[in-house]
């Protein structure tokens, strides 16, 4: 009978971490053009509005803290380390976009990816178990990380029209407090969830089945920003722009391939060439993409 309550409970914990990690959230991590125009069209507030909305949906942000999180049961604490976080990513956020201080964003959302790796793999008591030693100071780690993280809300900010006048410095302001409010919000709700679980039974089967979660959505996450990436780094060959996308990989695996003057493969009747092929309706004419087709969002 326990060992069919705990087969039960693992699999509602797989659910949980499998749900939230293939929600749309995790890819709602853009700066839309709707946003961009509010920013044109709005002030502070729509800064402000912007901020909290980015913080909800930032997936990796949120990973990471409920990493953070995960043990902590004394309110001072969760303070204590909170703060940390929230100084680390205040400093960057403010300090990099107003001396427009900027990088590869994929990049550095990619190293924001390793920190929840990083969490999941202390959590689960990966220094002791696999390294023979002891974790790091776990205050200094989360401040030098959210200063990754808010180096990385900056190459976002910096992405929208930014008044480079006496307004500069209030809409950062404004969009770092929308920031904090978000993740205030986002903390809460994380809080409460982990609340529940810890009063509940076998909270170390959970413990264990959440942090492995952790890994796995820091790789995948990894995995996406590294491939954004490679539309940047290879834009020639590999454009972001192309409205459809898997072509875009086709087309980088289809070596070597010429066409007839029709449109149709050399030495193909099928119009299937080295596992290339075209769906009904598709474009046969391998154009460059229109410059003037909107690109796919950052996170896509």
């Amino acid at each position: 009978m326990r060992v069919g309550c705990r087969s039960t409970f693992s699999s509602r914990a797989w659910i949980f971490v499998v749900g939230l990690l293939t929600s749309g959230a995790l890819f709602a991590h853009g700066i839309s053009e709707e946003s961009r125009q509010r920013m044109i069209d709005g002030g502070n507030l729509e800064y402000f509005r912007l901020g909290a909305e980015h913080m909800i949906t930032g997936v990796d942000h949120l990973l990471f803290l409920f990493g953070v999180m995960f043990f902590l049961t004394r309110f001072i604490d969760i303070v204590k380390y909170v703060s940390a976080f929230t100084i680390g990513h205040t400093i960057t956020l403010v300090g990099a976009t107003y001396l427009q201080i900027t990088a590869n964003f994929y990049l550095v959302d990619a190293f924001i990816a390793l920190t929840v790796v990083y969490k999941g793999f202390e959590n689960l008591d990966g220094f002791r178990k696999y390294l023979n030693t002891a974790s790091p100071n776990l205050l200094l780690m989360v401040l030098l990380f959210g200063l990754v993280h808010g180096f990385g809300l900056s190459t976002r900010l910096q992405q929208l029209p930014v008044a480079e006048d006496g307004a500069m410095l209030w809409h950062i302001l404004s969009f770092n407090l929308g920031v904090e409010v978000g993740q205030i919000i986002a903390l809460v709700i994380m809080w409460g969830l982990l609340r529940i679980w810890q009063r509940r039974g076998q909270f170390l089967v959970f413990s264990k089945v959440a942090n492995a979660g952790l890994i796995v959505a820091g790789v995948a996450l990894l995995a996406m920003q590294l491939h954004g990436y490679g539309h940047t780094a290879h834009a020639d060959s590999f454009p972001i722009s192309r409205d459809d996308h898997s072509h875009a990989h086709l087309d980088m695996l289809d070596q070597g391939h010429s066409h007839n003057p029709d449109g149709s493969h050399v030495g193909s009747t099928s119009g299937e060439e080295n596992g290339h092929t075209h769906g009904p309706g598709s474009d046969h004419s391998h154009e460059p993409p229109n410059s003037s087709e909107p690109s796919l969002p950052p996170h896509y």
